[in-house]
């Protein structure tokens, strides 16, 4: 529990009161946001934004890393190999949104990486991730990951393995690519307001900071839990771990919203958006909860189904349109509701989908007993 505030309050000190300090930094090295004119002819009000400091996902995402390795290694709870694989994601679908921004920057166009280049990252990513993930096993055998689909625990008829191993591992490591890919690209495409990605983030990882704790409360391995609730407990392997990076992600994020919130000083840019899509990919597969992931981050979800919705209606009705503009929230944005008034009200459905996730896993838990 030392190691789990420790964590939490030194993240979310390091963006509160580091930032401005990265504000300054990025405004020397030009790291300016790019729109795509001075006055966007789809978004007009985005034109002020021009040139505010971008790249911002650096910021929390070394102040979860810095929260993380003083709590763990302080509170006398050394990093175990889930915190490790969750900082891998983090970090390495962060540094592609990194280089996505600096192509932008750069070139001062709103194009960076190309779709498939993203892809291609992105997958270079998670397959390392899904090797370590089913190895490493600790002593009473469990693996950071699972080879079977999960919603709130493991579906034992869906095991990857029983169609052989070697289809086995390819089919679990393109799962594990398509959870990265989706909840990456997912996270990008959200962020498109002050603090909205930043808000969200908040709910959903804290949601999951709940839902690993509780895993650790029921774990398999605790010597009272295998007589009194054996069939309701959790094959987690780290799940305090994986509370403590949560925790740090989640004091990160709230430091940051301080500069982020509208109007915004700073932007996360793709760097962080790619991150918080990593974070939330790995925290599912390794808290064995990927399906549940969908009701718990759904908050990500709206933004990207709202872009196919609006490409498919737009194919079958010939031309017609069934948005203004998208993702959704720039719907709502050309339908005249202030910024600050749709960010808060993403945030409050945040929320709501946080804690739904949260008490069906534990209803599931319940029904277990």
């Amino acid at each position: 529990m030392r190691s789990l505030l420790a964590a939490a309050t030194i993240s979310l000190a390091f963006t509160l009161f580091l930032t401005p300090l990265f504000i300054r930094l990025f405004e020397k090295l030009g790291w300016g946001q790019v729109i795509r004119t001075p006055e966007d002819p789809a978004n007009p009000s985005h034109g002020a934004k021009r040139g505010t400091p971008t790249m911002g996902g650096l910021v929390f995402i070394a102040g979860a890393i810095t929260g993380y390795l003083v709590g763990t290694f302080t509170g006398g709870s050394p990093p175990t190999i889930s915190g490790i694989l969750v900082i891998w994601m983090m970090v390495g679908l962060g540094a592609i949104g990194f280089i996505d921004d600096f192509m932008k920057v750069r070139q001062q166009r709103s194009l960076g990486l190309s779709g498939w280049r993203k892809i291609v990252g992105q997958i270079i990513v998670a397959v390392p991730f899904g090797i370590v993930a089913l190895n490493f096993p600790n002593a009473v055998g469990e693996t950071p990951g699972s080879p079977y689909i999960s919603l709130f625990r493991d579906i034992s008829a869906l095991s990857f393995m029983a169609l052989g191993a070697v289809v086995g591992w390819i089919l679990y490591l393109v799962w594990t690519s398509f959870l990265t890919v989706a909840w990456s690209n997912s996270t990008n495409v959200t962020d498109g307001l002050d603090g909205l990605a930043t808000g969200a983030g908040i709910f959903t990882i804290s949601a999951y900071s709940l839902v690993t704790f509780w895993q650790f409360q029921q774990r398999c391995t605790s010597g009272a839990l295998v007589t009194a609730y054996q069939a309701a407990c959790y094959d987690t392997r780290d799940p305090m771990d994986l509370t403590i990076i949560a925790a740090s992600f989640v004091g990160a994020l709230v430091g940051f919203l301080w500069w982020n919130a509208p109007k915004a000083k700073i932007f996360m840019g793709d760097t962080g958006s790619m991150a918080i899509g990593g974070v939330i990919a790995a925290m599912s597969i390794l808290s064995r909860t990927e399906v549940l992931a969908v009701i718990i981050a759904g908050i990500f979800i709206i933004g990207p189904g709202s872009v196919l919705l609006q490409r498919y209606y737009f194919k079958a009705t010939g031309g017609k349109r069934l948005f203004l503009m998208t993702p959704f929230h720039h719907h709502l944005e050309m339908r005249g509701w202030p910024e600050v008034s749709i960010v808060v009200r993403m945030w409050i459905i945040a929320g709501m989908l946080a804690v739904t996730g949260v008490g069906l896993f534990y209803v599931a838990w319940l029904a277990a007993l």
